[in-house]
């Protein structure tokens, strides 16, 4: 496998990145996103059987989760690096034993597509223009998550929520709603940090000894990183990692994924993280 030139600054980033996402795939196995972004820091230093460990895993996960194709295609890239490898070779049998099955099983049902084209037109102009007009900031689901669970009241939840003002450019980085929180003495952002974990299924990146691309958090808008406090952290080859505190913000992903052609891999991170280093970014 060719390697890349890379000089000591670059080598050192890599393990890094390497230390940091290994951790977290320690605690969520199938998290295909950090994964591939493992792989390609060990391909980027030469570390053939990592690279090929790695896809393994990555091909493992995407049969935990039924995405049985994708497997395939990342079992196949390891072949072409082992042509005999036994492991692999029985995955791909294991994969077309249970493509069959599925197949079967599934003989007679009716399509997706025409199970949607049965809503008629209007009915599918109207929900399109609601679509249009309805910010989704995670809202209701942070509630649903913070409210009904008990964790803490109503009062508190609407105390504590800050709407976006979309029609101004915030001068600073607005606080995430954990964040106030926390400042009030409602519930310590730990707290809150592990229950979104627990429900988005987010990776957990803590980024205090994190070497943040600042350069590259610029290259975003300012007013997009600030409303929502995301931070655009890092570039793994065609990706780009963001973090947020909010994980259920559409909204700030549909306005951060207009901004670039890059694939966003998102991961949850401490809210003093995010203000430190947008404000560090935009001064």
């Amino acid at each position: 496998m060719a390697t890349v030139e890379l000089n000591p600054g670059e080598e050192a980033q890599l393990q890094q990145t390497i230390e940091m996402f290994e951790v977290i795939v320690q605690s969520q196995p199938n998290d295909c996103q950090s994964l591939e972004i493992l792989k390609e820091a060990y391909s980027k230093l030469g570390r053939e059987q990592d690279v090929i460990n790695t896809s393994k895993r990555i091909a493992q996960a995407y049969m935990q989760t039924g995405q049985l194709s994708s497997a395939i295609l990342e079992f196949e890239t390891v072949l072409q690096r082992r042509p005999d490898d036994a492991e692999v070779q029985a995955a791909l049998k294991e994969i077309e034993d249970k493509a069959s099955n599925m197949g079967s099983q599934s003989a007679g049902a009716e399509p997706a597509a025409l199970a949607m084209a049965a809503e008629s037109p209007k009915a599918a102009a109207k929900k399109s223009r609601a679509a249009d007009k309805e910010i989704d900031d995670g809202r209701a689901t942070m509630r649903k998550i913070f409210v009904d669970s008990k964790t803490i009241s109503a009062g508190d939840f609407d105390l504590c929520w800050r709407a976006a003002d979309l029609t101004v450019a915030p001068p600073d980085a607005v606080e995430p709603f954990i964040q106030v929180l926390h400042e009030k003495g409602i519930l310590l952002s730990e707290k809150s940090l592990k229950l979104l974990s627990d429900r988005s299924r987010m990776a957990y990146l803590p980024l205090e000894k994190y070497d943040v691309d600042i350069d590259l958090t610029r290259g975003f808008p300012a007013d997009i990183c600030r409303r929502w406090c995301v931070l655009p952290f890092d570039r793994m080859s065609k990706a780009i990692l963001v973090a947020t505190a909010n994980p259920f913000n559409q909204q700030a992903v549909k306005e951060l994924s207009e901004t670039t052609s890059h694939r966003l891999v998102w991961y949850l991170s401490p809210p003093t993280d995010l203000l430190q280093n947008i404000r560090k970014a935009f001064r």
